[in-house]
């Protein structure tokens, strides 16, 4: 995990450098905290998808490029095989799959999301457009806007991202949903 956020935060410090912005700048165009830019240009933390994809979105890059360092190329359609897709672990909560890594220009990213049991906070995120998520295996605590819901396989929830929003995996068992980001 540690090295993939290395890694991540490497890739914004290029990006950075490339356009010839400040730490200020980015904060400031992407409606983000200059603190916990900082940080997750550091490499130290955690780097939420949430903020990665209000960088991309701002500055028209691939979510893929921040994420996975690699330009989606595929225009006509991309498959990913079960258990293939191109994948980053946040933190040893959270774990992304993505599913249409390899596919340019697209208007949605779906990933399957591995959340793991434990005695955490919940970490809220906040983020541009809509999400929609469907509960694959476990039971989920979803917490949007302050109101707290518990989704079962097979439930699913489509939701303003714009409102804080975290989720815990329930019962002392690992989670998976998948989650479209519009």
């Amino acid at each position: 995990m540690d090295e993939q956020i290395k890694q991540i935060a490497e890739r914004l410090r290029g990006l950075r450098d490339a356009m010839e912005l400040t730490p200020a700048d980015i904060a400031i165009d992407c409606g983000i905290d200059q603190a916990e830019y900082e940080r997750a240009e550091s490499g130290e933390y955690d780097i939420s998808v949430s903020m990665l994809q209000q960088i991309a979105r701002h500055y028209n890059i691939a979510l893929d490029a921040l994420m996975f360092g690699e330009e989606p190329k595929m225009s006509t359609y991309f498959l990913t095989r079960a258990g293939k897709g191109v994948s980053v672990e946040r933190t040893k909560v959270y774990k992304y799959q993505s599913l249409a890594a390899g596919f340019k220009d697209r208007k949605a990213d779906p990933f399957i999301v591995t959340v793991e049991p434990g005695e955490r906070p919940m970490h809220y995120n906040t983020h541009e457009g809509q999400e929609f998520n469907l509960v694959i295996t476990g039971r989920l605590l979803l917490s949007i806007g302050g109101k707290e819901l518990i989704l079962n396989p097979g439930d699913s929830i489509y939701f303003n991202s714009n409102l804080p929003h975290g989720m815990k995996a329930l019962d002392g068992k690992t989670v998976q949903f998948l989650a479209i980001i519009l």
